[in-house]
């Protein structure tokens, strides 16, 4: 299993409660998930210890790349561990990389880290930093300003 791990981080002008529920909210993925110019055009979230999400990314040549897995630990609203695949690889569940996302508030932000591990390569971990930087870029930009 592979140990190339990837960590970005963002502060969001917004509560940690909003944050989190952004991140598992369908309706709210469908706002600002994936990087521009990709957009989230369906979003299926069983938010519990052991339920499943999906999430299709739509890019501007009409291909459709969906991202799924299922939830390792849920504690709202604090952390999320999730198994990601993708359906351009027909992995086994065990070669899945896994994502760690932490919120942290402090005072009236929050600072979401997410932390990518279990990733196949070196250009794997290269798109996943510019679509993790995309998609937090856009998370913050749907809070309004303090």
């Amino acid at each position: 299993m592979s140990q190339i791990t990837l960590v970005v981080r963002r502060t969001m002008r917004a509560n940690v409660e909003r944050v989190f529920e952004a991140w598992t909210r369908p309706e709210h993925l469908l706002k600002w998930w994936g990087p521009r110019p990709v957009t989230c055009v369906e979003a299926e979230v069983d938010l519990r210890e052991g339920g499943a999400y999906r999430i299709a990314n739509l890019f501007p040549d009409g291909r459709v790349l969906w991202i799924f897995g299922q939830f390792e630990i849920v504690e709202p609203p604090k952390r999320l561990v999730y198994t990601w695949q993708t359906d351009e690889k027909e992995a086994a569940l065990a070669d899945a990389s896994r994502v760690t996302v932490l919120f942290e508030a402090q005072a009236a932000v929050t600072e979401v880290i997410v932390l990518h591990e279990r990733i196949d390569s070196e250009a794997t971990r290269t798109g996943h930093e510019q679509g993790w930087n995309g998609c937090l870029d856009n998370l913050a930009s749907s809070f309004e300003p303090l």
